[in-house]
């Protein structure tokens, strides 16, 4: 699959402006901040993945980066090979939040691990958390995110589509 050029930050020939890349990164890490607990709970003490949302935060504000933010984003997925089925997909959520500010389509992998992590720890939270996804989409990236979605449904294996 060709990569979307609306998620291509513009200065490589993308279509998307630096504002709404930022708003990505946010977006995404608010979604794997919803489950960092359960990578915490059972990797006390292994601070990659919540270092790797405090480092896409201070990309999105201007404060460091893009190389930080990749080595924080590879350094929270390895703290997800060392952890439990759960608490990995939670970890790969914050390192996929990360990996946004490098490339932008990383923030639905950090939306469809965090959905996985839900999934799997509190399956009945699941709609819940699919709601709350959509509904904190910052309105200017509001449809490029939903679009997004429903590009790639069958490769996010239709986590984010809604129960009939």
């Amino acid at each position: 699959m060709t990569r979307d050029r609306r998620l291509v930050a513009i200065h490589r020939g993308g279509l998307l402006v630096a504002a709404d890349h930022r708003l990505l990164a946010v977006w995404a890490a608010g979604c794997a901040t919803r489950v960092l607990p359960i990578f915490e709970a059972e990797r006390p003490g292994d601070e990659r993945p919540a270092a790797a949302l405090t480092i896409v935060r201070a990309w999105a504000a201007g404060e460091c980066s893009v190389g930080q933010t990749r080595a924080a984003a590879v350094a929270s997925h390895a703290a997800a090979r060392d952890a439990g089925q759960t608490a990995a997909l939670a970890a790969r959520a914050c390192g996929h939040a990360a990996a946004t500010a490098h490339m932008a389509d990383h923030a639905l992998g950090a939306a469809f691990y965090a959905l996985l992590a839900v999934a799997e720890a509190e399956p009945n939270d699941l709609n819940a958390e699919r709601v709350w996804q959509l509904e904190s989409l910052p309105k200017p990236v509001s449809d490029l995110v939903r679009s997004d979605m429903h590009l790639r449904a069958a490769k996010f294996a239709h986590i984010f589509d809604s129960p009939s």
